[in-house]
């Protein structure tokens, strides 16, 4: 963490200073937005330096289209910034494509048409310096075209990758859910290990990401040197409450191969965006934020780290539901303020 409170710091200054505010307010994500806003060049240098320098990130998958479909002039804009990538908060870290990978050309079978997300997606990429990733769950079987063989996985690895470079895209985000697929276990390895090749910290390409997500099979351990993060679905399902005994209990299971700072710990919060999650309990039995208010399991996964050492992030599947909550995205914001408190 030690370059963390120079970006924080010279991001908040850089803020105050453009003037952007009325006010100078040093959260990392001030509560208090609407939507939209211009923002200076300056901002924008801050907010890259900020997303680059050493923090807890926030991992989010969007399902939003940011369009409706079906007026004969081609697509029409959705009045409602919370179906818009343009809406998301700026300090989100990374963005998981669940709505597809949004393209301007209409005969791409990798991608899909829609050129208002498309144009929102490249300024958040290259403005705001968020990461685009493409989300697969890894089944082969469902691929009529694929053999169940090591070429089978090569042409698999091909096929998936094809869809980053081809479109431009921060990097992969494989979805871990074999539930009886033939890709599990030491083939889903031979994959990682094959993508990892190009994508990810082993890789040619360093630049762009390798992230494995699982909710209760977990990959296996030779698959860590090729990813640079592993993230859990640590959903509080079928539970009222949650705490960080369960959250330390979903990193025990990987302790012994995975280091603390490749661990993300997200939310459903497509269940939980009325209030950011379910009841959260701390370590030491706390339930209360510094503010005397309920801690929910988002700004739970915010504030807890394992034993062990500092996770690499949090974050929310289905995020784009805080957004109606006022003021817009407050679970999602509040929570990245907790993880990374600005310098006062």
């Amino acid at each position: 963490m030690k370059k963390r409170r120079y970006y924080l710091l010279a991001f908040f200054i850089s803020i105050c200073l453009s003037g952007i505010f009325l006010a100078c307010d040093t959260d990392p994500e001030a509560l208090n937005i609407e939507r939209p806003y211009t923002y200076s060049e300056e901002y924008y240098e801050s907010l890259r330096a900020y997303k680059e320098s050493d923090h807890q990130v926030f991992y989010g998958w969007y399902a939003a289209p940011g369009q409706l479909e079906g007026v004969t002039a081609g697509y029409r804009q959705s009045p409602s910034m919370g179906e818009h990538i343009a809406g998301v908060p700026d300090s989100l870290d990374f963005l998981s494509l669940w709505f597809g990978i949004p393209s301007l050309r209409e005969d791409d079978s990798l991608s899909s048409y829609n050129p208002i997300a498309y144009e929102e997606m490249r300024f958040a990429q290259e403005v705001k310096g968020t990461k685009m990733l493409v989300v697969e769950i890894t089944r082969m079987e469902g691929y009529s075209w694929l053999e169940l063989s090591e070429e089978g996985i090569r042409d698999y690895g091909d096929y998936l990758m094809g869809m980053v470079f081809d479109n431009d895209l921060d990097g992969l985000d494989l979805d871990y859910e074999p539930e009886g697929d033939w890709i599990a276990g030491e083939n889903f390895a031979t994959l990682v290990e094959y993508i990892g090749n190009r994508l990810g910290p082993m890789s040619e390409n360093p630049d762009k990401y390798l992230i494995i997500d699982y909710y209760n099979q977990t990959p296996p351990p030779s698959v860590e040197p090729y990813i640079n993060y592993l993230v859990n679905q640590a959903y509080t399902q079928g539970r009222t409450s949650t705490s960080a005994q369960y959250l330390q209990s979903r990193y025990n299971q990987v302790s012994d191969w995975l280091p603390t700072e490749k661990f993300i710990v997200t939310e459903n919060l497509g269940e939980w965006y009325e209030t950011g999650g379910a009841p959260f309990t701390e370590a030491d039995g706390n339930t209360m934020n510094e503010d005397g208010e309920q801690i929910y399991s988002l700004e739970g996964m915010a504030r807890w780290n394992p034993r062990q050492g500092e996770k690499g992030g949090f974050g929310g599947f289905y995020f784009g539901r805080d957004y109606i909550n006022y003021p817009p995205y407050q679970n999602v914001r509040q929570s990245i303020q907790a993880a990374n408190p600005a310098v006062r």
